[in-house]
């Protein structure tokens, strides 16, 4: 027979609910004394950021006041409760100068961790990122400003490292709303079956998203020793270096669509043979190979500019490049694309592109914990602030698996206060 418990779990107070959850917070490393200012202890202080994670506090104002005015709360996060937390410098001085690679150590210890426990296993990953728009006047529609508010040769005052960049958004069903903004993007690596991140990296939206599809891969794999069974994105990741690492490298299936942006436009050009005949049924003139990328093509030109001399002014078929430049052009690709060993048509790869759903519900559940709305500016600043906030999001799930609720790892906002006893 169960014994009733004499206090219940939903009277017991915030501090030894905070005081559980942050046990498995991996430790920070003490830097060694020095002469100076009496420090802060770091380890505290993530804590407290953390916290701030959590319960959605967006500004370090909020967190300092909140930790003044909640004694037990300050004590749960380590500090002294019978004097004042740190100051509002110290916390932003932690966010702002902390080194990077000490916060992204304390993230993988507890993927580690979880990778350990069994709760991410790895097999099936995808990827994709998130905007960070940095909090500067070009960003807030309501000022007025001298110069062109989107001018990418201009960086803004307010923060030099932001670039410009684009986020789409989708009000109504077959409705698309592109807006402009300065700022940043979280490129995440996410398990697709426990939905759980397993590696971040941050960059100015002048990054493009296909040059750190691979380093994400290979971070990943390398650090954790993983082999994967197969790597879903969506379209914006359907480039033939990317495509030939999962396969070849990783001997991994690519789940990627296919983009339509990377297909040449044949229109009207007809093959027949070695010939190759334009939209004006004339055989074009071959210039030869030419190979671009370790991709071999057979280049075939307008017959009235290289091949022999014509009287004729115009295109017969009335192409646009025939005044503008020096007629059509036609690429015969000899070399065997990647793109032909993947099943795109089948349901096992509609069914493994539908699991890339997974990556939107973690960054709707980083969204719930601020990462949107960062209070620093500057890239280093900016990268410990997501950073952080997938701390939060592993630390939650390690603590649920620990703790018995193994069905609860994604419960980020709701863990501590509803279920954690």
């Amino acid at each position: 027979m169960k014994q009733p418990e004499l206090i219940q779990p939903e009277h017991l107070p915030p501090r030894l609910r905070w005081e559980k959850l942050f046990q498995f917070l991996p430790q920070w490393p003490q830097p060694a004394a020095r002469t100076g200012r009496r420090p802060v202890n770091r380890h505290n202080m993530l804590k407290a950021c953390v916290y701030q994670r959590l319960t959605r506090k967006r500004f370090l104002r909020d967190l300092h006041t909140h930790l003044m005015e909640n004694p037990p709360i300050a004590a749960a996060l380590g500090f002294n409760p019978y004097q004042p937390p740190p100051s509002l410098e110290r916390f932003s001085a932690f966010v702002c100068d902390c080194p990077h690679q000490s916060l992204q150590q304390i993230c993988i210890d507890l993927t580690r961790a979880l990778i350990q426990l069994g709760v991410i296993n790895a097999k099936h990953v995808g990827f994709d990122s998130c905007p960070i728009a940095s909090s500067v006047r070009e960003n807030n529609l309501k000022t007025s400003l001298r110069r062109c508010r989107y001018d990418k040769s201009t960086p803004p005052k307010g923060d030099p490292d932001a670039r410009l960049g684009v986020r789409i958004h989708y009000p109504n069903p077959g409705k698309t709303q592109v807006e402009y903004f300065w700022g940043y993007r979280n490129h995440t690596l996410v398990d697709l079956e426990s939905e759980l991140p397993l590696w971040e990296i941050t960059e100015p939206n002048s990054v493009a998203e296909t040059t750190l599809a691979v380093p994400l891969l290979e971070s990943v794999r390398t650090t954790f020793d993983l082999k994967f069974e197969s790597v879903s994105g969506d379209a914006e990741y359907d480039v033939e270096a990317i495509l030939k690492h999962i396969v070849h490298t990783l001997q991994a299936k690519p789940f990627i669509p296919y983009n339509p942006r990377n297909k040449q436009d044949t229109t009207g050009f007809r093959r027949d043979g070695q010939k190759v005949f334009c939209p004006a049924s004339l055989c074009m003139h071959r210039r030869g190979r030419m190979t671009v990328k370790g991709i071999t093509y057979i280049q075939f030109s307008c017959p009235f500019f290289y091949g022999q001399k014509s009287d004729l002014l115009l295109c017969p078929a009335g192409h646009p490049k025939f005044t503008t430049q020096k007629g059509c052009n036609y690429l015969w690709r000899i070399t065997n694309s990647i793109r032909d060993q993947i099943p795109y048509a089948t349901e096992i790869f509609k069914e493994h592109y539908n699991r890339r759903t997974a990556i939107e519900r973690v960054f709707s559940r980083l969204l719930a914990i601020t990462i949107q709305e960062p209070s620093v500016r500057g890239l280093s600043s900016i990268r410990n602030h997501c950073t952080l906030s997938h701390i939060a999001v592993l630390l939650v799930a390690l603590a649920a698996y620990k703790l018995g609720h193994a069905d609860k790892v994604r419960f980020v906002r709701t863990f501590v206060p509803n279920f954690l006893d």
